[in-house]
């Protein structure tokens, strides 16, 4: 009688579990079934839509996870949107990467192999040669929430004892996106301008003018391209999924060809480590990146 209620009670415990254990897994499922990432603007959005659309494909179909993307009309939206919009990752600039780690503690998983530098340009027959010429002038920035396009030509004007920019220069204004802030010298709208060498050398392979017209006066260090960042509570079994398919695309030919597309060789591991020269140039900048104020008017 006694062995009977006890086989019962483990009956019961049984289902009880396996139904529990079964409710984790349709809720994990569900979760993992389509993931919402973020994207910055750069440059053409059509353009960017159909590359990253192609790197979404790709891991649905590796993995049956869907990738919807969220394609945000500036580069501070992401931090905002990230949390309004609970996206579940982002390809995090290099600048927004180094916010979203202070304030938002992601975790990075991978990015493409090829780094990127901040340029700050001016046309050739500007007097400009160093900040002792720029005073006065119009310097077009991309945005607030960028290294090349603000965070490293701010290091630079700090460097050189320029603190007030309201009162240094004539104007100072954000274009937006990096392919707006070169064009806005090209076209004498700004005395200075200041983009990632990426846009730059594409754009110069489309327009001639690029490379004829403008002069590069300072380059940044190296720093890491878009990285993939997501949310530390995301079930570690997607994460590492996510994280081999990337990093294995360059040993399938599928994988080349989208690659290929994408602008990239092959994406590798990253980690907080890689985002120490953003830290670097925000100090030298004088920006503390978690209490930074990256929204403007």
């Amino acid at each position: 009688m006694k062995t009977g209620c006890y086989r019962s009670g483990i009956n019961k415990f049984s289902a009880v579990l396996l139904s529990f254990i079964f409710l984790l897994l349709i809720t994990g499922t569900t979760y993992a079934t389509e993931l919402t990432i973020g994207i910055i603007p750069e440059h053409n959005v059509f353009e960017q839509i159909k590359k990253y659309n192609l790197i979404g494909e790709y891991i649905k179909g590796k993995t049956g996870i869907s990738i919807k993307f969220s394609f945000l009309s500036k580069y501070g939206n992401i931090i905002e949107s990230f949390e309004a919009e609970n996206l579940d990752g982002a390809f995090w600039g290099s600048f927004t990467g180094a916010m979203a780690i202070r304030k938002l503690n992601i975790e990075l998983i991978a990015r493409p192999v090829k780094q990127y530098q901040g340029y700050i340009f001016v046309h050739k027959y500007s007097i400009i040669k160093d900040p002792s010429d720029m005073e006065g002038m119009v310097i077009a920035f991309v945005d607030k929430a960028t290294t090349s396009g603000y965070l490293f030509p701010m290091a630079y004007l700090n460097k050189a004892g320029i603190r007030d920019i309201d009162k240094f220069f004539k104007k100072s204004y954000f274009t937006g996106s990096h392919q707006e802030a070169i064009y806005a010298v090209l076209e004498r709208e700004a005395n200075i301008g200041c983009a990632n060498n990426i846009t730059f050398d594409s754009l110069a392979a489309e327009d001639p003018r690029v490379n004829d017209e403008l002069v590069v006066i300072a380059k940044s260090p190296d720093l890491p391209n878009n990285g993939l960042g997501l949310r530390k509570e995301m079930p570690f079994a997607i994460k590492e999924q996510l994280k081999r398919v990337l990093l294995e695309m360059d040993r399938d030919p599928n994988g080349i060809k989208v690659l290929k597309e994408f602008g990239a060789e092959r994406f590798i591991e990253t980690s907080e480590n890689d985002y120490a020269p953003v830290f670097d140039i925000a100090g030298e900048a004088g920006i503390d990146l978690k209490n930074y104020e990256y929204t403007y008017k």
